[in-house]
């Protein structure tokens, strides 16, 4: 089993309080004989529809020395777990949860703008103190 990231208990709760059901922790993926984890598997049920959204949660904390090695490395994980996801269970999305710091000073650069823009990647962004989501990026 991988280290959990420093914010993983604050990207859980931050989810139970946005209303979603944690079902997997972490989300266990098997392809090709290897096994993947993916930090958190969620649900969420709309009662009007009768019907269920299921996530799969990466959560990065961007404080590394670099923001550009961290953001190569979350992307290199976010390509593999969705070909990997798409394949086994292809109804669940999925997202890379980030901290507001990363949002502003990556994702609101045009670095980040051009990979948002070509949809590289979907996240999420969460304040660590009060543990909640900030901003779906969809």
């Amino acid at each position: 089993m991988p280290a959990r990231d420093i914010y993983h208990n604050a990207v859980k709760n931050a989810l139970i309080k946005d209303g979603w059901k944690i079902t997997h922790d972490p989300l266990r993926l098997e392809w090709g004989g290897r096994d993947l984890y993916i930090d958190l598997g969620a649900e969420e049920l709309f009662a009007a529809e009768k019907e269920n959204r299921q996530i799969a949660v990466e959560i990065k904390s961007f404080i590394g020395a670099s923001d550009m090695a961290d953001l190569e490395k979350a992307l290199g994980q976010y390509v593999l777990y969705h070909d990997v996801l798409a394949e086994t269970e292809p109804t669940r999305k999925l997202y890379l949860a980030i901290p507001r710091k990363a949002l502003v000073d990556i994702f609101q650069e045009p670095i980040g703008k051009l990979l948002l823009k070509n949809n590289r990647v979907q996240l999420f962004s969460f304040d660590p103190h009060t543990e909640e989501i900030v901003q779906w990026t969809l």
